[in-house]
C-alpha cells in the first residue's frame, strides 16, 4: 500500500509517542505536591498571668517554642513568621504574604490558669485562613493549624488529668466539662472565595479562553499581513501600526465579552467594569507578545504558546510552595499568564479595584516591550514570494 511508503505514516507511532511523553511532562507538578515553607503568621498577644508561688506564666511563649520545634528543619512544610499584632498579620493576609494566621489572645494564660480552679474558663486560639490567596495553599494551612491546636488540646488535657489525679482525682462538674476541650478554637476566613467562584478557581478558569483568544487574534492578523507585500518600510510600518490598533479592539471585545459570559453563567463578578478592563489589558498584552514572536519567527512560532498553555495551566492552580524548586524558579516565575490570575484574585477575592499594582504593571511592560519588538521587524522587508515562503 502507498500509505506504508510514506515516511510520515511509518514514523507516526514514534511521533505520537514523543507528543505523549512531552505533554505527559505537564503532569509532573501535580503528581505528589508537597508543601515547603508555606508562610503562616503567628501572633502572640498573651500578656501572661502571675500564679502564687510559681511566678509569671506565659503559655503563648510556650506555644511559640512548640511551634519552633514543629517547624524546624531545612525545608519544613510550614514556615511560621512571628508578627507583632493581629493588625499587622491582617495586613499581611490582605497583601497575600500569608496563607493563614495563628493568634494567641491577651487573656490566654489567665484563662488557661483558671482551668485548675473551681470556675474554669476555656482559653481560645484563633485561626484565620486566607481563602482568596490559593485554594490548595489555604486549605493546607488551615488543616495544619487545626491539627496543631488539637495536639495542644491533647497535651493540656493530659497535663490537667495528671494534676487532678495527684490531688486525689476529685473534680467539679465544670472542671470535668472543661476537660473535654480545654482549649477552644475559633476559625475565621478572610478574603473569602464565596459560593459562585468555581471553588475559588474562577481566575484560573478564565485564563484559557482569554489565552486562546489572544493566540487566535494574533495569528489571524499575522496571516492577513503575510499576504501583503510592502514596497517600502514606511508601508510596512503603517501596517504594523494598524496591527497594533486592531489588537486593541480585539482585546476589548475579548475582555468585555468574556466578563459578560462569566457573569451570565453565574460567576460572582462584583466589579464588572474593572474586571473587563483588566481582562482586556491582559488580552492585549498577550496579543502583542504573541505578535512580536510571530513577526520574527513566522506562524511556526504558534506552538510555543500552545506549549505555554499546557505546561502553565496545571501550575496556576498550585501554590508556589507546593512546586519543586525547578518548576517554581524556572517555569512558574517566568510564566506571563500568572500575572493575569494574580490580578483577577485581587479583583475577585481581595476587594481591590483596578489600579497600577504589580500584575497590571507587569502586563503593561510586556505589552510595551512587545510593541518595540514588533516595530523592530520593519527592517525585515520582503517580497511577496519571500513572504509566502516564510509563512508556508
Amino acid at each position: 500500500m502507498k500509505l506504508f511508503k510514506s515516511k510520515l505514516a511509518v514514523f507516526s507511532p514514534i511521533i505520537i509517542l514523543a507528543v505523549v511523553l512531552i505533554f505527559g511532562l505537564t503532569l509532573i507538578p501535580s503528581v505528589k505536591p508537597t508543601p515547603e515553607n508555606l508562610p503562616i503568621a503567628f501572633v502572640n498577644e498573651d500578656q501572661g498571668v502571675d500564679i502564687p508561688n510559681q511566678g509569671k506564666m506565659n503559655m503563648g511563649k510556650k506555644i511559640a517554642e512548640l511551634i519552633q520545634k514543629t517547624a524546624s528543619g531545612k525545608d519544613p512544610a510550614v514556615k511560621f513568621i512571628s508578627v507583632g499584632s493581629f493588625q499587622e498579620a491582617k495586613k499581611g493576609l490582605d497583601h497575600r504574604d500569608y496563607y493563614a494566621a495563628l493568634v494567641i489572645p491577651k487573656d490566654f494564660s489567665r484563662k488557661q490558669a483558671s482551668l485548675r480552679g473551681p470556675e474554669p474558663t476555656s482559653p481560645e486560639i484563633e485561626i484565620v485562613v486566607n481563602q482568596g490567596i490559593n485554594t490548595m495553599g489555604s486549605t493546607m494551612a488551615g488543616a495544619v493549624l487545626n491539627g496543631m491546636v488539637d495536639q495542644i488540646n491533647t497535651n493540656v488535657r493530659t497535663q490537667l488529668l495528671s494534676e487532678f489525679e495527684g490531688q486525689g482525682g476529685t473534680v467539679t462538674t465544670k472542671q470535668a466539662a472543661s476537660l473535654v476541650s480545654p482549649i477552644t478554637k475559633s476559625v475565621t476566613y478572610v478574603n473569602e472565595i464565596g459560593t459562585h467562584s468555581m471553588n475559588g478557581n474562577a481566575p484560573i478558569s478564565l485564563f484559557q479562553p482569554l489565552w486562546m483568544a489572544s493566540i487566535a487574534g494574533a495569528a489571524i492578523i499575522f496571516l492577513t499581513l503575510s499576504k501583503i507585500s510592502f514596497a517600502t518600510r514606511k508601508e510596512k510600518f503603517s501596517a504594523l501600526m494598524a496591527q497594533v490598533s486592531i489588537g486593541a479592539v480585539i482585546a476589548l471585545v475579548a475582555g468585555f465579552g468574556l466578563t459578560w459570559m462569566a457573569d451570565a453563567i453565574g460567576v460572582n463578578i462584583s466589579q464588572f467594569g474593572d474586571t473587563a478592563l483588566f481582562l482586556s489589558l491582559a488580552c492585549y498584552s498577550y496579543f502583542l507578545m504573541i505578535s512580536a514572536v510571530l513577526s520574527w519567527t513566522g506562524i511556526k512560532g504558534i506552538p510555543i504558546f500552545v506549549i505555554i498553555l499546557f505546561f502553565g495551566a496545571p501550575l496556576l492552580a498550585m501554590a508556589p510552595e507546593f512546586m519543586s524548586s525547578f518548576y517554581r524558579e524556572w517555569i512558574f516565575s517566568w510564566l506571563p499568564i500568572r500575572f493575569m490570575v494574580e490580578g483577577l484574585r485581587d479583583l475577585f477575592f481581595f476587594g481591590k479595584n483596578l489600579s497600577w499594582n504589580h500584575p497590571t504593571s507587569v502586563l503593561t511592560w510586556i505589552g510595551v516591550v512587545s510593541i518595540v519588538v514588533i516595530f523592530a521587524s520593519v527592517v525585515k522587508l520582503r517580497s511577496k514570494q519571500e513572504v509566502n515562503s516564510y509563512v508556508n
